[in-house]
């Protein structure tokens, strides 16, 4: 992880995780930081800046099934996003603490679709609901290539 990494980390399923997402949910915690997450002109966090908490949850979310980059960089295997479809329900603001729920919803031979949503407990509200098409990448081909049965079987899908 590199020094401008989002602070992002794995916690326990929360209380009334239920009523957020499904039961396969991986979860996170994140303390919003300093003025470095947030626009210039309107002190709320950047859109940009989401786009990344997304990546990084799936990240730590791919390493506790098991499946660090190392190993997938030395079976010449990535992940690459194919397609964001986010949509921003409320603003959050520096110091807020916000969880973050990850899960695969859906997956072919070569995607898995990743929905992430980002919750705020103080008052309720959900921050973002994200969809994420990421394609099984071959790196010497550069071109997607099918899930191996251990990749899928990692993965529970969830029922929605």
């Amino acid at each position: 992880m590199s020094c401008d990494s989002p602070p992002i980390h794995p916690i326990n399923t929360p209380h009334n995780a239920e009523k957020i997402a499904p039961t396969v949910a991986f979860w996170c915690g994140l303390t919003v930081p300093n003025h470095s997450s947030t626009s210039e002109e309107i002190p709320h966090v950047n859109n940009a800046e989401y786009v990344r908490w997304i990546d990084r949850t799936a990240e730590l979310a791919t390493d506790a099934v098991g499946l660090t980059r190392e190993m997938l960089l030395e079976a010449k295997r990535m992940w690459f996003v194919a397609r964001h479809e986010i949509d921003y329900r409320a603003e959050s603001f520096e110091g807020d603490e916000l969880i973050i729920a990850t899960w695969i919803s859906d997956y072919s031979r070569i995607r898995a679709t990743r929905r992430t949503l980002i919750h705020r407990p103080a008052d309720g509200k959900t921050i973002l609901d994200a969809s994420t098409s990421w394609a099984y990448v071959n790196l010497e081909t550069r071109k997607p290539t099918r899930m191996e049965k251990d990749v899928i079987d990692r993965f529970p899908v969830a029922a929605e």
